[in-house]
């Protein structure tokens, strides 16, 4: 369905479908259309922001960076942008709350810094100085930085402070004679304050500064966090390029290596690198074909000052060439080799071949050790356990290893001298256990009891390469979600989901394009075949599995899902941020390599196979969860807002009663089940309607439902409303808005107007000349009559306000309508108000929410303009967001843009405010922006009707005002108000 000017009427609502549900699916267009728009509002007040910044009008720049924060989504560059802003404007809290998400989530040195600054000006020097000591620690303190190291080290009372640069010197202020020892050795013990560590200090991993026995501030020198580098290389047609930069010190000029040859310093700026850290400095480099003549058939290693490789290296210089297209006198092992058009393998019983496990180690002592304990837990005395340590930078990694190997004979032990990558080093480890059948496992994550044994048996279907079983981390396997990222389960929960896959699995083998590396068991005989993992072209890894899967296709071998198992995955635990940039690169790779990889996998993903088996998995685990409990069917559309949040408060009162909660949603083909008040927690109870309606029902029998209760229809296919006739079941209908009599929903005829809720034809005019927003084909006559008859059917009506019961008493006389207040109002009337400012100054208004149409937008606007026409000291700010944004901020009023309902209390707070305003001009049944300005602190004012009057009259805490004021009469009388209150 695509959207056109002329479908919109003025309360802002499609007026063909105002829900997505049945029948209406928003496509990938109007999707990117969509991002695009907020996208480009959100730069918009980022330099809006900025430049008012630039003229020195501070709070004004603080606030448009909020709005672009809010519209960008937390955009971490936006996010920094905007905490540094608020620390120039005195929003300490703000600031602190983003930097430390900012240094938790991507590490950032600047966010790490200003954390101290911000706990010393709140005046809480002990987590000032830990904060100080551990940015100290791993990144390196510029000069401006080290009067407020100083200042720390006094008010903290330690004997000094210290920070290490990349080109090995460290600098001290200390009280007295340093000691410096690296991994426990002395190295220097002066009374200096600048010392060069001595040669190779790079492959220490810590470094200790001490006066006496007192450690300085900054000390322990985590040297792996100074010295880590960002970087990415790739091969051109005519020569390597690359990036590098050190995210500890960003303006240390790295340099780099290609084998023998002499180091190059690397000084220009990148200005093509995507990079979502905030102010990350890569730079850039080159070297033509001619700096590698000689080396040209062989492999490069690139690396780092440190003799690190660089994130893709080693690479193959040929590949290059196959990448620009040239594929002329290319290798025969680099030749493309399009997708598709396989043979087939004829099946042939399989010999027993023994099995082993391989499993590469880089770093993460605590994850490596909980993968080995899972899999020396689980498999038989005669299996082999292949772990490759690649280098590890972690000490305390390396002993552990030692130990447990020393501790199980099981355990081969494998070192590589240098950091070789992960497809090499499972290729040595796959060639230590050659002719067995293999699982090659990553090291981050964890296995049930059984595992092995279930995963080798799917190869010997006898075509079968590899297999691949089910995981929160898998790609096209993972299982809850394939589309959004799954939480790391629990072991509990590793083998709770394990139970469900051997309980529904059919052992039917379903095919896959590729096997997937983090838990891969390959057949010997493919392995042979087909050769081990191309080390030459993936570097670090990601995509070798790929390649490897689709070189074993062409030799006629399948890859299966092992659907019986499933496997804990941690997920990239030894990638660091360069990870999408070399994901990228190695994609291109297979794309080359394999021509039509992408149109192969989609299609794949187009048809998923897998969703019956997810979909199950589902099933069993909302069975499990329900137990011998009853349970309740909350019925709710998919817009979210006021109606989800009731449903999450409902579900949990239910709960609480020892009942079993389900909600159900309506998807574009059917509908959607999910624990109650959770989206997202069952993302394959998805079914067809009415196809899968026999499916659906037996699910809600299975888990005994014994009560539905109706929030909302609208989207729903209308098999929905005869749920509980099907199932026996009695339902009960929780009002939320006029839906059951007026096809408009809100009350409001086209020209934003309250309708005055006239008789039946009255209201077939209104619908005749500005259309349903119900997304169904049907008359107000026959509206009216099912609503009367599902109405009077119900166990139970209830309503939120008094007001909203006697409005559908008056449509339907003799029903029974339970006002059921979703909040305590005599609470909330009895807060503490916002403190009344001092002195001369304009009345500031606070409107929330989201402000569409029948909500007030037009007549917000018409005041707003009548304000600034006449001068008057009012200033409006709207905490949320509207259909025309651009209009009202033209227009003198502030807009905060969309936001989290766990922030709005703060949001309204920072505007410092006067006076909230509920602007609806249509009856509220509840008004959840009422009960956010009054815990806020505010009086609030609004019109006299619905809800919103009803509970400002009743509160006392505010004033209402007549429906129909015109606007330039409404700026005088709250004016009046505002001055006599």
């Amino acid at each position: 369905m695509s959207l056109n000017a002329a479908d919109f009427d003025r309360t802002g609502t499609v007026s063909r479908a105002a829900f997505a549900g049945y029948g209406h699916e928003v496509t990938a267009s109007e999707r990117a259309a969509w991002r695009d728009a907020m996208s480009a509002r959100a730069q918009e007040a980022f330099h809006r922001g900025q430049q008012l910044i630039a003229h020195g009008r501070l709070a004004d720049g603080v606030f448009w960076l909020g709005r672009a924060e809010r519209l960008a989504r937390n955009t971490p560059n936006v996010s920094f942008a905007y905490a540094t802003a608020a620390l120039a404007n005195g929003q300490i809290e703000a600031c602190l709350v983003r930097v430390q998400r900012l240094k938790a989530e991507f590490g950032l040195r600047e966010a790490a810094f200003i954390e101290p600054i911000c706990f010393a000006r709140l005046g809480d020097v002990p987590k000032a100085v830990a904060a100080m000591g551990w940015a100290l620690a791993r990144y390196h303190a510029s000069s401006e930085l080290h009067v407020l190291a100083q200042e720390l080290t006094k008010r903290g009372k330690k004997p000094g402070w210290c920070t290490l640069s990349n080109s090995g010197v460290l600098l001290v202020e200390a009280a007295g004679p340093v000691t410096l020892a690296l991994d426990g050795q002395i190295c220097h013990s002066a009374d200096n304050n600048c010392f060069e560590l001595p040669e190779n200090w790079q492959q220490a991993e810590r470094l200790d500064v001490r006066v006496g026995r007192r450690h300085v501030l900054g000390s322990p020198v985590d040297i792996r966090s100074i010295t880590r580098c960002e970087s990415l290389v790739w091969p051109e047609e005519r020569g390597v390029s690359g990036w590098i930069w050190h995210p500890a010190e960003p303006d240390f000029v790295p340099c780099v290596t290609v084998d023998g040859l002499p180091a190059v310093y690397v000084e220009a700026y990148a200005t093509d690198v995507d990079s979502e850290v905030p102010l990350s400095r890569p730079r850039s480099f080159h070297f033509a074909v001619s700096a590698f003549q000689e080396s040209k058939s062989r492999l490069l290693m690139i690396r780092d000052g440190n003799g690190r490789p660089l994130t893709g290296a080693p690479l193959r210089p040929a590949l290059g060439r196959l990448l620009a297209g040239d594929l002329h006198l290319l290798p025969v092992d680099l030749r493309p080799r399009p997708v598709g058009n396989w043979p087939k393998r004829a099946f042939s019983p399989r010999a027993k071949r023994g099995c082993a496990v391989v499993i590469p180690v880089y770093r993460d002592k605590a994850c490596t050790l909980a993968c080995l304990r899972s899999v020396l837990d689980t498999v038989a005395a005669d299996v082999q356990i292949v772990v490759v340590e690649d280098a590890t930078p972690e000490r305390d990694l390396e002993v552990a290893l030692d130990e447990i190997a020393q501790q199980d004979g099981r355990i081969i032990l494998l070192r590589n001298s240098v950091n070789l990558g992960f497809p090499a080093s499972a290729n040595r480890g796959m060639r230590e256990v050659r002719g067995r059948d293999v699982v090659l496992l990553n090291s981050d994550t964890l296995v049930p009891s059984g595992w092995l044994e279930r995963l080798i048996a799917w190869l010997d279907l006898g075509d079968v390469g590899t297999a691949t079983p089910f995981s929160n981390d898998a790609s096209i396997l993972s299982y809850p979600s394939v589309t959004v990222a799954n939480d790391v389960p629990s072991p509990a929960q590793v083998r709770l989901l394990d139970k469900v896959c051997q309980q529904v699995s059919s052992n039917t083998a379903i095919e896959l394009p590729t096997a997937n590396g983090f838990c891969m068991a390959i057949a010997a005989e493919c392995l042979e075949e087909t050769g081990y993992f191309r080390e030459d072209l993936f570097a670090q890894g990601y995509g070798e599995e790929n390649d490897f899967s689709l070189r074993a296709s062409a030799k006629g071998f399948r890859h299966v899902a092992a659907t019986d198992l499933y496997v804990g995955h941690v997920g990239s635990a030894s990638f660091g941020s360069s990870r999408r940039a070399l994901m990228a690169r190695n994609l291109q790779t297979i794309n080359a390599l394999h021509p039509g990889y992408d149109e192969y996998v989609a299609a794949f993903i187009a048809l998923d196979p897998l969703a019956d088996m997810r979909r199950n998995i589902d099933i069993a685990r909302l069975q499990k969860e329900c137990g011998r409990r009853s349970s309740v069917l909350l019925v709710q559309h998919d817009a979210g807002g006021g109606v989800g949040r009731v449903v999450r408060e409902r579900a949990e009162a239910f709960e609480a009663d020892g009942l079993c909660v389900v909600a159900i949603r309506p998807t574009s083909s059917g509908c959607g089940l999910e624990a109650g008040g959770k989206p997202g927690s069952f993302p394959a109870l998805k079914f067809d309607l009415p196809s899968e309606l026999p499916l659906l029902l037996m699910l809600l029998r299975s888990i005994r439902v014994q009560l539905i209760e109706w929030h909302h229809l609208v989207g729903h296919a209308s098999t929905i409303r005869h749920l509980h006739t099907e199932l026996g079941v009695p339902y009960e209908i929780f009002i939320h808005d006029h839906v059951w009599f007026c096809p408009r929903i809100s009350l409001l005829d086209g020209q934003g107007r309250y309708c005055g809720e006239p008789d039946v034809m009255g209201c077939v005019r209104c619908i005749d000349r500005w259309g349903s927003y119900l997304g169904e084909d049907i008359t107000v006559p026959q509206l009216l009559k099912r609503s009367r008859t599902e109405l009077s059917y119900a166990r139970r009506l209830m309503a939120p306000t008094h007001d909203t019961a006697r409005r559908l008493e008056r449509h339907f006389p003799g029903l029974a309508v339970d006002v059921t207040p979703l909040e305590n109002d005599a609470a909330l009337s009895t807060l503490p108000k916002f403190p009344v400012k001092s002195g001369a100054h304009s009345l500031k208004i606070c409107v929330v929410g989201g402000i569409s149409r029948w909500k007030g937008f037009d007549f917000l606007l018409a005041v707003a303009r009548d304000v600034r026409k006449r001068g008057l000291p009012i200033e409006f700010v709207l905490v949320g967001h509207s259909p025309d944004d651009d209009a009202l901020i033209s227009n003198g009023i502030a807009v905060t843009g969309e936001y989290q309902e766990q922030d709005v209390g703060d949001l309204i707070k920072a505007q410092s405010p006067d006076l909230g305003f509920i602007s609806s001009i249509a009856p509220e049944t509840w008004c959840y922006a009422l009960s956010q300005i009054w815990r806020a602190g505010l009086d609030v004012v609004c019109f006299d009707l619905g809800a919103q009057g009803e509970r400002v009259r009743q509160s006392g805490r505010g004033a209402v005002f007549p429906l129909g004021v015109p606007p330039e009469m409404f700026a005088d009388l709250i004016l009046r108000y505002w001055r006599n209150r």
